[in-house]
C-alpha cells in the first residue's frame, strides 16, 4: 500500500483506529485479556463504566468480531463474553498505547495545561 493512503477516510488504517478510539473499546477488550467474563464481572474490574454503557461496548465490540457473546440457561440465566482471537490480537497494540501513556502522560498533561493557561 502507498503510505500516503494509509490515513483515508475510508481506508483499513482508519477503521483500525476508529475501533480503538472509542473511550471504552480498548478498555473493554484489556477486562477480557485474562478470560471470559460475566457483565457484572467486567463492571468491577473496569470501574466507573454504567450497565448501559458496558452492554452499548459489549454490542459493538460483538458485532465488529472482537468479542464473542455465550448465553446459558438455568435459573437465573447468564452471560459471559469473551475475546475472539481477532480480538486479542488488538492486546500488543492497546499494551503498548498503555506504555506510552504511563511513560508520556505527564507530558501531555503540562502541554495541555501550557496550552489551557496560553489560551
Amino acid at each position: 500500500m502507498n503510505p500516503d493512503l494509509a490515513f483515508l477516510a475510508d481506508c483499513r488504517t482508519r477503521l483500525a483506529f476508529d475501533l480503538v478510539s472509542h473511550t471504552w473499546n480498548p478498555v473493554v477488550i484489556w477486562a477480557l485479556k485474562d478470560g471470559p467474563g460475566r457483565p457484572g464481572e467486567l463492571r468491577t474490574r473496569i470501574g466507573g463504566i454504567s450497565q448501559k454503557v458496558l452492554t452499548q461496548t459489549l454490542r459493538r465490540l460483538e458485532s465488529n468480531g472482537l468479542v464473542t457473546r455465550q448465553a446459558y440457561g438455568g435459573s437465573p440465566p447468564r452471560v459471559e463474553y469473551e475475546l475472539t482471537e481477532l480480538g486479542r490480537s488488538l492486546l500488543p497494540p492497546i499494551q503498548a498505547f498503555g506504555i506510552w501513556a504511563h511513560d508520556h502522560g505527564d507530558e501531555v498533561t503540562r502541554a495541555q495545561d501550557h496550552y489551557t493557561r496560553e489560551a
